[in-house]
Protein backbone atom coordinates (compact mmCIF):
# COMPACT_ATOMS: atom_id res chain seq x y z
CA UNK A 1 0.00 0.00 0.00
CA UNK A 2 1.37 3.50 -0.69
CA UNK A 3 0.10 6.80 -0.90
CA UNK A 4 -0.88 6.81 -4.84
CA UNK A 5 -3.14 4.24 -4.19
CA UNK A 6 -4.97 5.52 -0.88
CA UNK A 7 -5.50 9.18 -3.12
CA UNK A 8 -6.84 7.30 -6.17
CA UNK A 9 -9.11 5.16 -3.67
CA UNK A 10 -10.19 8.55 -1.96
CA UNK A 11 -10.79 10.28 -5.40
CA UNK A 12 -13.15 6.91 -6.58
CA UNK A 13 -14.80 7.08 -3.25
CA UNK A 14 -15.57 10.53 -3.63
CA UNK A 15 -16.71 10.49 -7.37
CA UNK A 16 -17.82 6.99 -7.28
CA UNK A 17 -16.56 6.51 -10.81
CA UNK A 18 -13.84 5.06 -11.97
CA UNK A 19 -13.84 6.83 -14.89
CA UNK A 20 -14.05 9.86 -14.05
CA UNK A 21 -10.95 9.21 -10.96
CA UNK A 22 -8.93 8.01 -14.00
CA UNK A 23 -9.91 11.70 -15.57
CA UNK A 24 -9.24 13.55 -12.43
CA UNK A 25 -5.86 11.72 -11.65
CA UNK A 26 -4.84 11.59 -15.76
CA UNK A 27 -4.44 8.01 -15.28
CA UNK A 28 -5.59 4.84 -17.97
CA UNK A 29 -8.54 3.40 -16.80
CA UNK A 30 -7.48 0.29 -16.04
CA UNK A 31 -4.62 1.50 -14.12
CA UNK A 32 -7.50 2.77 -11.46
CA UNK A 33 -9.21 -0.81 -11.25
CA UNK A 34 -5.31 -2.20 -11.20
CA UNK A 35 -5.15 0.08 -8.15
CA UNK A 36 -7.81 -0.22 -6.45
CA UNK A 37 -7.97 -4.52 -6.82
CA UNK A 38 -4.27 -4.51 -5.31
CA UNK A 39 -5.89 -2.45 -1.81
CA UNK A 40 -8.55 -4.97 -1.43
CA UNK A 41 -5.98 -8.15 -1.75
CA UNK A 42 -3.47 -6.25 -0.03
CA UNK A 43 -6.59 -5.70 2.44
CA UNK A 44 -8.36 -8.56 1.77
CA UNK A 45 -11.48 -6.61 2.16
CA UNK A 46 -13.72 -5.51 -0.89
CA UNK A 47 -13.93 -1.77 -0.61
CA UNK A 48 -16.59 -1.38 -3.77
CA UNK A 49 -20.03 -2.78 -4.93
CA UNK A 50 -20.21 -2.51 -8.50
CA UNK A 51 -23.83 -3.19 -9.28
CA UNK A 52 -24.19 -2.67 -13.37
CA UNK A 53 -22.72 0.57 -13.77
CA UNK A 54 -23.03 2.49 -10.65
CA UNK A 55 -20.16 1.84 -7.52
CA UNK A 56 -20.82 2.49 -4.46
CA UNK A 57 -18.76 2.13 -1.13
CA UNK A 58 -19.11 -1.07 1.09
CA UNK A 59 -18.50 -0.54 4.81
CA UNK A 60 -14.97 -1.92 4.87
CA UNK A 61 -14.36 1.22 2.34
CA UNK A 62 -16.02 3.84 4.59
CA UNK A 63 -13.93 2.89 7.03
CA UNK A 64 -10.62 3.11 5.37
CA UNK A 65 -11.93 6.33 3.77
CA UNK A 66 -11.42 7.78 7.08
CA UNK A 67 -7.97 6.06 7.54
CA UNK A 68 -6.57 7.15 4.35
CA UNK A 69 -7.60 10.35 4.63
CA UNK A 70 -5.73 11.30 8.49
CA UNK A 71 -3.11 9.25 6.50
CA UNK A 72 -2.64 12.04 3.45
CA UNK A 73 -2.77 14.75 5.95
CA UNK A 74 -0.18 13.50 8.14
CA UNK A 75 1.85 13.36 4.77
CA UNK A 76 1.21 16.42 3.75
CA UNK A 77 1.65 18.06 7.36
CA UNK A 78 4.98 16.19 7.56
CA UNK A 79 6.60 17.71 4.53
CA UNK A 80 4.92 21.41 5.33
CA UNK A 81 7.12 21.05 8.42
CA UNK A 82 10.26 19.23 6.91
CA UNK A 83 10.16 21.76 4.38
CA UNK A 84 8.62 24.72 6.10
CA UNK A 85 6.34 25.09 3.34
CA UNK A 86 3.39 28.19 4.38
CA UNK A 87 0.81 26.86 2.36
CA UNK A 88 -2.83 27.83 3.07
CA UNK A 89 -4.84 26.64 5.67
CA UNK A 90 -8.44 26.18 4.79
CA UNK A 91 -10.97 25.43 8.16
CA UNK A 92 -14.28 24.03 6.67
CA UNK A 93 -17.32 25.13 8.56
CA UNK A 94 -21.16 23.83 8.26
CA UNK A 95 -23.84 25.58 9.64
CA UNK A 96 -27.66 26.89 8.91
CA UNK A 97 -28.61 30.11 7.59
CA UNK A 98 -29.44 31.97 10.74
CA UNK A 99 -26.13 31.04 12.01
CA UNK A 100 -24.14 31.90 9.44
CA UNK A 101 -26.02 35.28 9.35
CA UNK A 102 -26.45 36.07 13.06
CA UNK A 103 -23.98 34.22 15.11
CA UNK A 104 -20.83 33.17 13.21
CA UNK A 105 -19.68 36.59 11.95
CA UNK A 106 -18.49 37.28 15.72
CA UNK A 107 -16.77 34.73 16.12
CA UNK A 108 -15.18 34.64 12.88
CA UNK A 109 -14.04 38.30 13.48
CA UNK A 110 -11.87 37.47 16.83
CA UNK A 111 -10.44 33.82 15.30
CA UNK A 112 -8.87 35.57 12.69
CA UNK A 113 -7.27 38.35 14.13
CA UNK A 114 -5.28 34.90 15.70
CA UNK A 115 -5.23 33.47 12.14
CA UNK A 116 -5.68 35.77 9.08
CA UNK A 117 -3.87 33.22 6.71
CA UNK A 118 -6.94 30.24 7.08
CA UNK A 119 -9.42 30.08 4.80
CA UNK A 120 -12.92 29.88 5.85
CA UNK A 121 -15.53 27.86 3.75
CA UNK A 122 -18.72 27.33 4.64
CA UNK A 123 -20.72 24.54 3.88
CA UNK A 124 -24.90 24.72 4.52
CA UNK A 125 -25.58 22.25 7.13
CA UNK A 126 -29.46 21.82 7.92
CA UNK A 127 -30.16 19.00 9.87
CA UNK A 128 -28.23 15.94 12.01
CA UNK A 129 -28.22 13.89 9.31
CA UNK A 130 -26.33 15.79 6.58
CA UNK A 131 -23.64 17.20 8.97
CA UNK A 132 -22.76 13.76 9.84
CA UNK A 133 -22.44 12.64 6.66
CA UNK A 134 -20.49 15.91 5.78
CA UNK A 135 -18.39 15.35 8.92
CA UNK A 136 -17.83 11.59 7.91
CA UNK A 137 -16.61 12.16 4.24
CA UNK A 138 -13.62 14.92 5.33
CA UNK A 139 -16.19 17.70 3.77
CA UNK A 140 -16.54 19.34 6.78
CA UNK A 141 -13.79 19.95 9.86
CA UNK A 142 -16.29 21.13 12.25
CA UNK A 143 -20.37 21.97 11.93
CA UNK A 144 -22.77 24.02 14.14
CA UNK A 145 -25.81 21.50 14.28
CA UNK A 146 -29.54 23.24 15.07
CA UNK A 147 -31.88 20.62 15.19
CA UNK A 148 -33.39 18.40 17.68
CA UNK A 149 -31.07 15.69 19.30
CA UNK A 150 -30.51 13.10 17.58
CA UNK A 151 -27.83 10.15 18.79
CA UNK A 152 -25.37 10.42 16.30
CA UNK A 153 -21.75 8.06 18.14
CA UNK A 154 -19.75 8.66 14.99
CA UNK A 155 -19.64 12.58 15.88
CA UNK A 156 -17.73 14.23 19.15
CA UNK A 157 -20.58 16.97 20.33
CA UNK A 158 -20.65 19.92 22.46
CA UNK A 159 -24.30 21.62 23.84
CA UNK A 160 -24.32 25.33 23.08
CA UNK A 161 -27.49 26.56 23.56
CA UNK A 162 -31.15 25.62 23.77
CA UNK A 163 -33.20 27.56 20.61
CA UNK A 164 -36.05 30.11 21.00
CA UNK A 165 -38.29 29.00 17.88
CA UNK A 166 -41.36 31.67 17.80
CA UNK A 167 -44.14 32.11 15.75
CA UNK A 168 -44.07 35.88 14.75
CA UNK A 169 -46.38 38.14 12.40
CA UNK A 170 -47.34 41.66 11.61
CA UNK A 171 -48.67 43.37 14.22
CA UNK A 172 -51.73 44.26 12.17
CA UNK A 173 -52.23 40.34 10.46
CA UNK A 174 -53.62 38.44 13.32
CA UNK A 175 -56.34 39.43 16.21
CA UNK A 176 -55.06 37.57 18.96
CA UNK A 177 -51.64 37.05 19.99
CA UNK A 178 -52.33 33.65 21.13
CA UNK A 179 -51.75 31.01 18.01
CA UNK A 180 -54.53 28.19 18.65
CA UNK A 181 -54.40 24.82 16.40
CA UNK A 182 -57.33 26.31 14.60
CA UNK A 183 -56.29 29.86 14.15
CA UNK A 184 -53.26 28.29 12.32
CA UNK A 185 -54.90 26.05 9.69
CA UNK A 186 -56.96 29.32 8.68
CA UNK A 187 -53.63 31.22 7.89
CA UNK A 188 -50.49 31.18 5.33
CA UNK A 189 -47.60 30.01 6.52
CA UNK A 190 -44.21 31.10 5.24
CA UNK A 191 -41.67 28.51 5.82
CA UNK A 192 -37.61 27.78 5.25
CA UNK A 193 -36.63 25.25 2.69
CA UNK A 194 -37.96 21.72 2.99
CA UNK A 195 -35.38 19.85 5.16
CA UNK A 196 -34.49 22.53 7.71
CA UNK A 197 -34.80 21.36 11.39
CA UNK A 198 -37.52 23.20 12.61
CA UNK A 199 -39.22 22.97 9.76
CA UNK A 200 -39.29 19.07 10.02
CA UNK A 201 -40.20 20.04 13.91
CA UNK A 202 -42.80 21.98 13.09
CA UNK A 203 -44.24 19.83 10.21
CA UNK A 204 -44.36 16.81 12.20
CA UNK A 205 -46.35 18.21 15.14
CA UNK A 206 -48.61 19.24 12.26
CA UNK A 207 -49.13 15.54 10.77
CA UNK A 208 -49.15 14.59 14.47
CA UNK A 209 -52.56 16.93 15.16
CA UNK A 210 -53.88 16.61 11.75
CA UNK A 211 -53.47 20.24 10.92
CA UNK A 212 -52.81 21.57 7.59
CA UNK A 213 -52.22 25.75 7.22
CA UNK A 214 -54.61 26.83 4.51
CA UNK A 215 -51.41 27.69 2.45
CA UNK A 216 -47.52 26.90 2.82
CA UNK A 217 -45.03 29.49 1.01
CA UNK A 218 -41.57 28.58 0.76
CA UNK A 219 -38.68 30.79 0.09
CA UNK A 220 -34.74 30.41 0.21
CA UNK A 221 -34.14 33.18 2.52
CA UNK A 222 -34.81 33.94 6.02
CA UNK A 223 -34.72 37.96 5.16
CA UNK A 224 -37.12 36.98 2.14
CA UNK A 225 -39.80 35.46 4.68
CA UNK A 226 -39.47 38.43 6.85
CA UNK A 227 -39.83 41.10 4.55
CA UNK A 228 -43.15 39.32 3.50
CA UNK A 229 -44.29 38.74 6.86
CA UNK A 230 -43.56 42.34 7.70
CA UNK A 231 -46.01 42.92 4.65
CA UNK A 232 -49.22 41.05 6.20
CA UNK A 233 -48.38 37.72 3.72
CA UNK A 234 -48.88 35.41 6.59
CA UNK A 235 -46.92 34.00 9.82
CA UNK A 236 -43.67 32.03 10.12
CA UNK A 237 -41.84 30.08 12.90
CA UNK A 238 -37.92 31.19 13.01
CA UNK A 239 -34.96 31.53 15.81
CA UNK A 240 -36.23 34.23 17.76
CA UNK A 241 -32.94 35.74 17.12
CA UNK A 242 -33.14 36.01 13.15
CA UNK A 243 -36.31 38.75 14.33
CA UNK A 244 -35.05 40.07 17.78
CA UNK A 245 -34.57 43.34 16.12
CA UNK A 246 -37.90 43.64 14.12
CA UNK A 247 -39.64 42.31 17.55
CA UNK A 248 -37.75 45.46 19.05
CA UNK A 249 -39.06 48.16 16.41
CA UNK A 250 -42.81 46.70 16.94
CA UNK A 251 -42.37 45.19 13.00
CA UNK A 252 -43.27 41.85 13.67
CA UNK A 253 -44.85 40.45 17.24
CA UNK A 254 -44.25 37.34 18.37
CA UNK A 255 -47.45 35.35 18.52
CA UNK A 256 -47.76 32.48 21.89
CA UNK A 257 -48.85 28.95 21.00
CA UNK A 258 -49.49 25.59 22.66
CA UNK A 259 -47.85 23.26 20.11
CA UNK A 260 -45.63 20.62 21.64
CA UNK A 261 -42.68 21.15 19.02
CA UNK A 262 -39.65 19.26 20.50
CA UNK A 263 -36.61 21.51 21.51
CA UNK A 264 -33.61 22.77 18.81
CA UNK A 265 -30.71 23.08 20.29
CA UNK A 266 -27.37 24.34 18.54
CA UNK A 267 -24.43 21.66 19.23
CA UNK A 268 -20.29 22.55 17.88
CA UNK A 269 -19.35 19.21 16.09
CA UNK A 270 -16.64 17.04 14.65
CA UNK A 271 -15.62 13.61 13.97
CA UNK A 272 -14.32 11.83 17.32
CA UNK A 273 -11.25 10.55 14.91
CA UNK A 274 -10.78 13.82 13.79
CA UNK A 275 -7.11 15.34 13.95
CA UNK A 276 -7.35 18.72 15.75
CA UNK A 277 -5.32 20.70 14.66
CA UNK A 278 -4.48 23.99 16.43
CA UNK A 279 -6.02 26.46 14.09
CA UNK A 280 -9.54 24.02 14.89
CA UNK A 281 -8.63 23.70 18.59
CA UNK A 282 -8.82 27.43 18.64
CA UNK A 283 -11.60 28.44 16.55
CA UNK A 284 -13.81 25.63 18.76
CA UNK A 285 -12.83 27.22 21.98
CA UNK A 286 -13.67 30.67 20.71
CA UNK A 287 -17.13 29.66 19.46
CA UNK A 288 -17.63 27.79 22.88
CA UNK A 289 -16.71 30.94 24.88
CA UNK A 290 -18.94 33.17 22.60
CA UNK A 291 -21.99 31.69 23.07
CA UNK A 292 -21.50 31.34 26.93
CA UNK A 293 -21.61 34.94 26.67
CA UNK A 294 -25.74 34.94 24.83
Amino acid sequence: MDLKQLQTFLTAAETLSFTQTAQLLDYAQSSITAQIKSLEEELGVILFERLGKRVTLTDEGKRLQQYAQKMLELNSEMKKAVSNEQAQVVLKIGAQESQCVYRLPSILQQYQKTYPQVKIIFKPVHTTEVAKDLLQSGNLDVAFISDAYKETPMLYRERLIQEQIIFVSAPTSIKSHTLSAQQLSAETMLLTENGCSYRNQLEAQLQQEGLLPLQMIEFASIEAIKQCVMAGLGITFLPKMVVEKELEDGQLIELQSSFNIKPIYTDIAWHKDKHIQPYLSDFIEIARNWYQTL
